[in-house]
Formats: structure tokens, C-alpha cells, sequence
């Protein structure tokens, strides 16, 4: 399982369309069932505590983690390239 962790605000047009860009590219990928959007809302408590968890200080902020925790990749005050994310939704589970 992928999870794309976006950290965002509300009202910011960049951090809106990087969740919809995100869950755009993956209901076209082969990987849909195996990977997701968690958005977290630096405009709340709770998420401005799991941005500090993460060291976020610029929206938005992009987290790439396997089911293992492990970060895989990590984009910082831009959206994530189309390329970079249909690339880590290419892989076989496996990889």
C-alpha cells in the first residue's frame, strides 16, 4: 500500500490541486486499489502536530510512505511531478 500524505490548508489552490491531481493519477493507475490520499489540514491542531511530527514548513508539502512506514519520496511547496508519482505507481508491489 502507498499512501500520498498531503500537508496542506483549506483555502490554498496549490495544496487543492495537489489532492486532486494525486487521487486523479492514481484512479488512472494500475495500482488504484493499493494506494491513497491522507490529507492533513495545517489549519488544525491535529494537523499542525503531525506536520511538526513530519518537520513540514512549507505548503504543500507531499509525503510518499509504503505501507511500511518508510518515506519513498517527499515534495516540498509544489505539486508532485506527474512523471515521479505515475513512476512510483508503476512499480510492482513487490518493489
Amino acid at each position: 500500500m502507498l499512501t500520498f500524505e498531503v500537508y496542506g490548508k483549506t483555502n490554498c489552490a496549490k495544496c487543492n490541486s495537489t489532492k486532486n491531481k494525486l487521487r486523479h493519477l492514481i484512479a488512472r493507475s494500475e495500482r488504484a486499489d493499493e494506494a491513497d490520499v491522507a490529507y492533513h489540514d495545517m489549519d488544525t491542531v491535529d494537523g499542525m502536530a503531525e506536520g511538526a511530527f513530519n518537520d513540514v514548513t512549507d505548503i504543500p508539502t507531499t509525503i510518499l510512505r509504503a505501507d511500511t512506514g518508510e518515506a519513498l519520496a517527499r515534495w516540498e511547496g509544489w505539486l508532485p511531478p506527474s512523471s515521479e508519482v505515475k513512476t512510483y505507481l508503476a512499480r510492482s508491489p513487490q518493489a
